[in-house]
């Protein structure tokens, strides 16, 4: 059987390194690209050096277009906008898209929806771990077993570097508490408290976000009852959980319909 072809996009960043890793590690699939920002220092570099393995004989390139006429599809985890200009590519070209991508706005993600069912096929996850996807489902249980007299809150924790707030994975955990209860996470969801805020808001799912050192992940929904409390949480010791958890999903999509797919769908909890 032939490899899974993949492609890295943000090559040069954290976890496009990790990607080009956890691919080269695993059987059945294969890196077939690395692709990073015109201009930048690595371009043109061997993009196992560039993760610190052996060479791969494949350089770093600006141009995802012609990546993509050899390989299957595209792993993505890097900003929104460059998610958006990257899906066109790969639905235009009917490839495989896996978005870890994060901060998209409600439009963007509605945006992103049409682009796949007009010829890719893509799962996309606020987190690709395979442990936060069960947690979530999890989450969505408890909630709608136990009322609105357990009080929902998610408190998030991650290293100082990253831009947005509240984090992808705490979202997604919101969504699988709202889903539970039946009802909806942003006209809910209470994202900070300063002075006096009165008391709290039955039913409400209030967030907390940490930011500082090099936390990689960190995330706990407190469900807080009278006289009792449930605390369920989620901490990542390693970026390769998220890298594996996306080249499953790749392997996943392999012979999958064009259309919009999440992790739920890949770890068949839907």
């Amino acid at each position: 059987m032939t490899d899974l072809r993949l492609v890295v996009v943000g090559a040069q960043g954290r976890m496009g390194r990790a990607l080009i890793t956890a691919i080269s590690e695993q059987q059945g699939v294969c890196v077939a690209g690395a692709v990073e920002r015109e201009g930048a220092e690595c371009i043109g570099m061997d993009a196992g050096t560039l993760a610190g393995l052996q060479p791969l004989d494949i350089p770093v390139t600006s141009d995802l277009d012609a990546a993509l006429d050899t390989a299957d599809g595209v792993i993505d985890f890097t900003a929104p906008q460059a998610s958006l200009a990257f899906s066109r590519i790969t639905a235009a070209k009917s490839k495989i898209h896996i978005i870890g991508t994060t901060g998209f706005t409600p439009e963007e993600e509605a945006e992103l929806k049409g682009i796949a069912e007009s010829g890719a096929t893509m799962v996309r996850s606020g987190n690709m771990s395979l442990g936060v996807n069960l947690l979530s489902k999890l989450i969505e249980q408890a909630t709608k077993a136990l009322d609105a007299d357990f009080d929902i809150e998610i408190l998030e924790m991650h290293h100082k570097h990253k831009v947005d707030a509240p984090s992808g994975t705490a979202l997604l955990l919101g969504e699988a508490a709202a889903q539970g209860r039946g009802i909806d996470l942003h006209a809910n969801a209470v994202m900070s408290r300063e002075g006096m805020t009165g008391a709290r808001e039955r039913g409400s799912i209030g967030f907390a976000t940490l930011r500082g050192g090099s936390v990689i992940g960190e995330h706990s929904v407190i469900l807080a009852g009278e006289g009792e409390r449930i605390e369920l949480t989620h901490k990542a010791q390693d970026r390769s959980i998220f890298a594996r958890g996306a080249v499953k999903a790749a392997s996943w999509a392999k012979d999958k319909p064009v259309g919009y797919y999440s992790m739920m769908d890949v770890l068949g909890l839907n």
